[in-house]
């Protein structure tokens, strides 16, 4: 089973930029469809990005698209997300997510989740 951890969070300033990764062992990595989902204060679990396995096509959130970016290096065993022009409204933990089939913005295709890792976004 494929253990998952992310980093690179933090606290930034309105339209700044973060790199989160998620990091992955005890599994074929390659194998797995990737996501990333978040989770804001008082709010529900929500989809952010979802890649492929390899050569990866990618999916994003309509409320993402166009300053994240998601990718991966298999041979790192490695997932990232590319965050521009943050906004308040990113605040949340973020989480990674590793599944073999279905609907990647949906959280049931995924069996394995990382602790998530807090991104702060301040106005």
């Amino acid at each position: 089973q494929v253990s998952l951890r992310e980093s690179g969070g933090g606290v930034v300033q309105a339209g700044g930029s973060l790199r989160l990764s998620c990091s992955a062992s005890g599994g074929t990595f390659s194998s797995y469809l990737m996501g990333w989902f978040r989770r804001a204060p008082g709010k529900e679990r929500e989809f952010v990005a979802a890649i492929s396995r390899w050569p990866g096509s990618v999916h994003y959130a309509d409320s993402v698209k166009g300053r994240f970016t998601i990718s991966r290096d298999n041979a790192k065993n490695t997932m990232y997300l590319q965050m521009n022009n943050l906004e308040p409204e990113d605040t949340a933990v973020y989480y990674c997510a590793a599944g073999w089939s279905g609907s990647g913005s949906d959280a049931a295709t995924y069996g394995r989740w990382g602790q998530g890792t807090q991104v702060t976004v301040s106005s």
